[in-house]
């Protein structure tokens, strides 16, 4: 992705450094307290150990606090700039193409980076639970680490993949500004039977907001060669079903919240082809 470093985006709130609270190794990853009991209680439920797939499995561990980092903050300086970069584009992207196609006014996100564990207006936020948004305190929050999980553990490698998962996060705040967001919760509250297939909807039209967004790039000739192969590449990586097969071996379509590997890469493409909030509606798709 062709792109310029510059100062950190005025839509960052970095609290890498704060810390945040009591943690947990394995194999050289931390994760925060919230994050393992998350893992602890899955590997109950699906009778495996999902720790191994963070560091081998039978590493020691030990307890870790989130402390100043100068070295790793200088290390970890070019990834901040391509994200306040990315983060930049996508939002002004939004504040054009929002009220053309909806009439909606777009209003900026902030972007929290944390390391381990921190506090966000949905509760506590874990680097084991991965980048997510939260619509009450509209932000998103995301361990840099994730990156290169995404890229070691899951293979899949490259800046595009990167890019792709913070647009995939901005495009839930799309979804709050429509009303899709609150709409879905409340659908989500009067049919228990349609919690989970309501998510992979909602899930999938993030996957799709994202590729409008990659569309504008592509666009302004922003993208590279192998830029859409790396975005569909993360989009695979984090499926249901190839997720399910990692950790447990079998894959279990009911539980589903975000969708497969193709569903997601599906849907990215529509957004990509199209450039439209239009080409985004997976709720009245079957699937």
């Amino acid at each position: 992705m062709r792109w310029t470093p510059g100062d950190e985006s005025p839509d960052i709130e970095d609290r890498r450094d704060e810390g945040g609270g009591g943690g947990f190794q394995f194999g050289g990853i931390h994760i925060g307290i919230g994050g393992a009991i998350v893992l602890l209680v899955l590997s109950l439920i699906f009778r495996t150990n999902l720790f191994a797939l963070l560091g081998g499995g039978t590493g020691d561990t030990g307890t870790a606090v989130s402390q100043p980092n100068p070295a790793q903050d200088a290390a970890e300086k070019p990834l901040v700039q391509f994200v306040s970069f990315v983060l930049d584009d996508v939002q002004s992207t939004w504040t054009l193409l929002l009220p053309q196609q909806t009439g909606v006014a777009y209003r900026h996100a902030k972007l929290v980076l944390f390391r381990d564990y921190t506090q966000s207006g949905c509760g506590g936020a874990s680097s084991a639970t991965g980048p997510f948004y939260c619509p009450d305190d509209e932000k998103v929050y995301i361990d840099l680490g994730f990156f290169d999980e995404l890229n070691r553990r899951f293979g899949a490698p490259g800046q595009f993949a990167q890019a792709y998962v913070l647009a995939h996060e901005l495009g839930h705040h799309i979804q709050k500004l429509t009303g899709i967001e609150n709409k879905v919760r409340q659908l989500q509250e009067s049919n228990s039977r349609e919690v989970n297939p309501l998510s992979v909807k909602l899930e999938l039209q993030a996957d799709c907001f994202a590729g409008v967004w990659a569309h504008s790039t592509q666009q302004r000739g922003l993208l590279e060669k192998g830029d859409v192969e790396s975005a569909l590449g993360a989009a695979a990586a984090v499926g249901d079903d190839r997720l399910q097969k990692m950790s447990t071996g079998h894959v279990s379509p009911e539980s589903f919240t975000h969708g497969t590997s193709e569903q997601r890469m599906h849907w990215f493409n529509s957004g990509l082809d199209n450039g439209t909030i239009a080409a985004c509606n997976t709720f009245d798709h079957p699937e």
